[in-house]
C-alpha cells in the first residue's frame, strides 16, 4: 500500500512524472466559479467548458452526485470533474458535502488511474466551498488510491 502525500503546493501543477489525474469536486447544479475551478479555469479552459457542456446536456448522460468526467488537458494530464456536491449552501440538510458520491466519484478516478497509469493529485477534496470534513474524505482517499498502489499527492495551498 502507498502512502498518501501531502504536500505544501498548487494541484494545478502536480508535482510527479508520467500521467497524472488532477481531481476536484464539483456541484450538481452546473455552477463553476467559486474555489479550486477558478485555479483550473486560469490554466485550462477544456474543464469548465466540458462540466458546463456536460451539464446541459445531463438529460441524455450520466451527469448527477456520484459521475466523473475525465478532461484531458495536455497529453499526459487530465481533469476529473467529480459531482460529489449537493447544490452551493449549506441548509437545513447540512453542508452540500455528499461523502458517498465523493466515494463512488474516487472509485471511478481509480478505474482510470489504473488503466493509465497515472498518479492522482488533488486539493483537500469536498473540503472548501462543499463544507465536508477531512477526517471523512481522507480514508476515502486512502481506500480508493492508495490501497491499490495508485499514487496520491494532497495539496495545501499556500
Amino acid at each position: 500500500m502507498l502512502e498518501l502525500r501531502i504536500v505544501k503546493g498548487d494541484a494545478t501543477s502536480p508535482q510527479a512524472k508520467g500521467p497524472k489525474i488532477i481531481a476536484h469536486v464539483s456541484n450538481d447544479l452546473g455552477g463553476w466559479g467559486k474555489g479550486f475551478v477558478l485555479a483550473l479555469s486560469k490554466r485550462w479552459p477544456e474543464p469548465e467548458r466540458a462540466f458546463r457542456r456536460w451539464h446541459r446536456e445531463r438529460a441524455g448522460n450520466d451527469f448527477g452526485l456520484g459521475a466523473t468526467q475525465l478532461v484531458r488537458v495536455q497529453p499526459d494530464l487530465w481533469v476529473a470533474n467529480m459531482v460529489g456536491q449537493h447544490g452551493l449552501k449549506a441548509g437545513s440538510g447540512g453542508p452540500p458535502v455528499r461523502y458517498e458520491a465523493i466515494g463512488k466519484c474516487l472509485e471511478t478516478v481509480a478505474a482510470h488511474a489504473l488503466e493509465l497509469g497515472a498518479s492522482v493529485h488533488m486539493p483537500r477534496i469536498g473540503c472548501g466551498l462543499s463544507g465536508g470534513k477531512w477526517e471523512r474524505i481522507e480514508p476515502m482517499v486512502v481506500a480508493s488510491l492508495c490501497e491499490r498502489d495508485i499514487p496520491a499527492t494532497v495539496y495545501d495551498f499556500d
